[in-house]
């Protein structure tokens, strides 16, 4: 299936497991990087909140515009929603971001030649597409396909009639049904769209159709060119931007204070003073209120937290003995008549000739394997993909699981657009208190929101706001 967007690339895993109880090795932990250059100092010009992208990007600006920069992060490591693990032999995976969403003119595309990182491309209309245990034909696929662009043209189509009849939004999945409610399908047509429809759509923006905006659900824009990942791992992004900052770990925010005076920030361990603040937090933990600030948030900014959604987008990588799958492909697609459970993955053997798989879950799916174990996350994902390729394929002899709205740093994914917000949104949370306190990370991108280019450009804007003070 064609990509707008490729974005399942702001994942945090809160918990890896596998067939043998793998215990993580992560990269950009506290002991591999040169921080704390004065671990004493508490005043400085700016205190930056989050050692992301977003964060990290803001500092390494202000630092090149002679500013004095502390990072406060609650984590033990630096990367925020990017997290490369080793735990399978070695090899590097990305529980958080995975790919550079379109290489022309993208940030992200410039600084993996600056640290002379190596990518490779994932072609995702490469696909092998699976329904019933027999392997569908190029004709099939391109039947589905057309069969949803058309439903989405119509959706368009059924919005635009709306959004001019003056009509109130409504969620995505209620425009399609009403589109569908005018077109007979078989349960096998059903079934197809229903894959196209998760593939396209929730496994992108982290959502169900049912808590997607119809009027505003896909705003966002995006870079063209290639869709690459880092064979090595996105985790040498973060490295990278985080050289020469002044990173203070498990330092986790309490309370922000700001004023005419400047601003304090307050963690579990001691305050911090500076003249301003920059706020990179993730939506899912500006929306749990987890850091007081006084005064508190101006009500414009509060009501677009709470408009706004917080996605989640579960990865579930299984390594194997040996490669059962087609080598030759980008994606492996199930279509089940139950539901889209498991119903996407990717062929890492394709990039780093392991024999590993990549599965996707998003919204209730994703939401449901927060609480199962390991092994019946697993198990369920092995009927899926035995359903496809037959009982005999082997069992997988490691995995790793990731649970994004258990992380108590990030509660969710990214963020989308549900019924009744819009893009605006994104702009409102994006817009400063006054020269105290600034606000950076993918949720304040109105143009590339979910996305490390727009989390990165996010930080290097409110930067630049700052310096131009």
């Amino acid at each position: 299936m064609s990509r707008k967007i490729t974005r399942r690339h702001l994942l945090t895993a809160s918990l890896q497991a596998s067939a043998g109880a793998l215990i993580a090795s992560l990269t950009c932990r506290a002991d591999r990087l040169p921080l704390n250059q004065d671990s004493s100092k508490q005043t400085f010009d700016v205190i930056v909140i989050g050692a992301g992208v977003a964060g990290l990007a803001a500092a390494r600006r202000l630092r090149r515009d002679r500013a004095s920069v502390v990072i406060l992060e609650g984590r033990n490591r630096i990367g925020g929603r990017i997290w490369t693990d080793t735990s399978m032999s070695g090899v590097a995976l990305d529980l958080g971001a995975s790919w550079i969403q379109g290489t022309k003119g993208n940030p992200i595309t410039s600084l993996a030649r600056d640290f002379n990182l190596r990518t490779s491309p994932t072609n995702f209309d490469n696909v092998a597409l699976y329904s019933a245990g027999r392997r569908l034909s190029d004709l099939d696929a391109q039947r589905i396909e057309k069969s949803y662009r058309n439903l989405i043209q119509r959706v368009e189509r059924s919005r635009a009639a709306l959004q001019t009849k003056g009509r109130g939004d409504i969620s995505l999945q209620a425009g399609i049904d009403q589109v569908l409610a005018q077109q007979p399908l078989s349960e096998q047509e059903r079934a197809e769209l229903r894959f196209a429809i998760h593939a396209e759509i929730e496994d992108e923006y982290a959502a169900d159709t049912a808590d997607l905006s119809l009027f505003s659900w896909d705003q966002d824009d995006g870079f063209g060119g290639e869709n690459v990942l880092f064979a090595g791992g996105y985790g040498q992004i973060a490295a990278g931007l985080a050289r020469g900052q002044d990173i203070r770990l498990n330092a986790r925010v309490r309370r922000v204070e700001y004023g005419d005076r400047g601003v304090s920030v307050e963690t579990d361990q001691q305050t911090f003073r500076a003249e301003r603040v920059i706020v990179t937090l993730p939506l899912g933990v500006l929306k749990r209120g987890a850091i007081t600030f006084a005064p508190a948030l101006p009500e414009p900014k509060r009501l677009s937290i709470g408009r706004l959604g917080m996605g989640i987008l579960n990865k579930t990588y299984l390594r194997f003995p040996q490669v059962f799958w087609p080598t030759e492909t980008d994606v492996i697609g199930v279509i089940s008549r139950d539901r889209a459970e498991w119903g996407e993955w990717i062929n890492f053997y394709k990039h780093i000739a392991q024999p590993i798989l990549l599965g996707f879950n998003s919204g209730q799916d994703a939401r449901l394997i927060e609480g199962l174990s390991n092994q019946s996350v697993v198990l369920r994902a092995m009927k899926v993909l035995r359903d496809a390729f037959g009982s005999s394929i082997p069992d997988p002899v490691g995995a790793v699981v990731t649970r994004w709205q258990s992380d108590p740093f990030s509660l969710g994914s990214y963020s989308s657009i549900p019924p009744g917000a819009t893009g605006k949104d994104y702009d409102t949370l994006a817009a400063p208190i006054g020269d105290r306190v600034f606000f950076a990370g993918e949720a304040t991108s109105r143009a590339y929101p979910a996305t490390v280019h727009g989390a990165f450009l996010s930080g290097e804007r409110e930067a630049k706001r700052i310096s131009s003070l």
